[in-house]
């Protein structure tokens, strides 16, 4: 049943988002469009952007699903920039709406996620430690992040698979690279 409610509560912000935006829209809004109480509300999130974060986070987990290897990381960014741009409304409306350092936490943990399971399946022969698998995972990361950002800033006018592709010719070999050279075995 929980699961139940957070979807229409999620569904009703989305619906609101259509109409107005965030920094309009209040806690009695989304109940009254969802048909529950506040305190129901209250009982799942903390406020409206503990909705936004898990809004955020659910579409962009099911986006990745099965897709944080070195084969398929590339279906899991361009799924998960599909996903952005099938929420278009609701994306625009929290990046205008937001600081701009909160859309990055939002983004942040996914992509984090993402390549760290590329970096630790590229590190199976490597002897390298936890905490600089983790690094090499942020730095890229943090490129990750910065491109949807500025995707989602112009509009989000490039085709996913056009912005994965360059970001692949990027990348191509640098996980390994940056592997190489935190080995301890050398």
């Amino acid at each position: 049943m929980s699961q139940v409610t957070k979807r229409a509560l999620e569904q009703s912000l989305k619906n609101l988002l259509l109409k107005k935006p965030l920094n309009k829209i209040t806690i009695t809004d989304i109940t009254e469009d969802c048909g529950i109480n506040r305190m129901t509300f209250y009982y799942h999130f903390q406020d409206i952007y503990d909705l936004v974060e898990w809004v955020c986070y659910e579409d962009a987990k099911k986006a990745l699903e099965n897709k944080k290897t070195h084969d398929t990381w590339q279906q899991g960014l361009t799924q998960l920039l599909y996903a952005v741009r099938e929420n278009k409304p609701f994306i625009i409306n929290v990046y205008n709406c937001v600081d701009k350092g909160q859309v990055e936490k939002y983004l942040k943990p996914l992509t984090d996620d993402l390549l760290l399971g590329v970096v630790k399946e590229e590190s199976a022969n490597v002897n390298v430690r936890e905490e600089d698998k983790k690094f090499i995972a942020q730095v890229y990361s943090y490129c990750f992040v910065g491109i949807m950002l500025d995707w989602i800033k112009n509009d989000m006018k490039e085709k996913p698979e056009d912005l994965v592709e360059r970001l692949a010719l990027v990348l191509d070999g640098d996980i390994g690279s940056a592997l190489a050279r935190f080995n301890l075995s050398k």
